[in-house]
């Protein structure tokens, strides 16, 4: 593979957005871009409720990719709604949903998740700041299970991150898209061994997957502003939405256990 890198280098080089990574951007609660959030109400699309959608407003630097992020099992967006601002910040145009129901099971916040898409690229406002094929899903439990539903089904996502996802299925050998789970060791909803863990053993056919459980963490630490949370997601998204090769060194060599980390599994990805 050696005399390919090179022209895997170039590929990627178009898709960068901000400055090159340090240990302080990754982490701060805001990113370079500055950012809008415009509210989405119920009947602004087909297949989803309502949401937030937050952008970057730097129309410099060409179009953005875009995440849509699902809530847990009776749980409103407002617990998650903390991704927006953060991961916006870094350089991606995201969508946080309210989901048709409280009581939406992994597979409905699936096909919500994959009509958010839908909707930032063909009928919003801001659909002319994104590149439709640099697409990404994320979710917390039932929303992390929709997480995996909807990259099982649409295999042209980009990247994918469950927070401590729950769900019945366990069969994601199908999925091809580029996964980082994360779990935490004191989770009683959806237990990292049998859930977290499991569904990443279950990713046998992605190019590049990683396992994350956090130290110290429970069901709904994934609910509040976190630093580890938030850095490993957005390098897996820069990773693989943008094809950007700076964050390679935040996955690679693998992350070891520390205060906040208990366990970390992965391929490595070098680009």
């Amino acid at each position: 593979t050696g005399p390919v890198q090179p022209a895997l280098q170039l590929a990627a080089t178009p898709y960068e957005r901000g400055p090159a990574p340090t240990e302080a951007s990754i982490t701060a609660e805001k990113g370079p871009f500055a950012i809008e959030k415009i509210d989405v109400p119920a009947g602004s699309g087909t297949g989803f409720n309502r949401g937030t959608i937050y952008a970057p407003t730097d129309l410099g630097q060409g179009t953005f990719g875009a995440i849509a992020v699902s809530p847990g099992f009776v749980s409103p967006q407002a617990l998650i709604d903390w991704y927006g601002p953060r991961l916006a910040s870094q350089g991606f145009v995201v969508m946080t949903l309210e989901t048709g129901s409280l009581l939406d099971q992994p597979a409905a916040r699936g096909d919500q998740l994959l009509a958010a898409l839908d909707y930032l690229t063909g009928k919003s406002g801001v659909k002319n700041r994104i590149d439709p094929t640099r697409l990404a899903v994320m979710g917390h439990s039932m929303g992390g299970g929709g997480t995996l539903e909807a990259e099982k089904k649409r295999t042209s996502l980009q990247a994918a991150v469950p927070l401590a996802p729950w769900d019945l299925n366990y069969d994601w050998k199908s999925v091809q898209t580029p996964t980082l789970i994360m779990g935490a060791d004191n989770d009683f909803i959806a237990p990292a061994d049998s859930m977290a863990h499991s569904y990443y053993t279950g990713l046998t056919g992605v190019p590049e997957k990683a396992y994350l459980e956090l130290r110290n963490a429970g069901h709904m630490t994934f609910n509040s502003p976190n630093t580890t949370i938030a850095k490993y997601a957005i390098a897996w998204m820069k990773r693989f939405v943008d094809n950007d090769v700076r964050y390679d060194r935040f996955l690679c060599p693998e992350p070891q256990p520390d205060d906040d980390i208990a366990v970390y599994e992965g391929t490595c990805p070098t680009g």
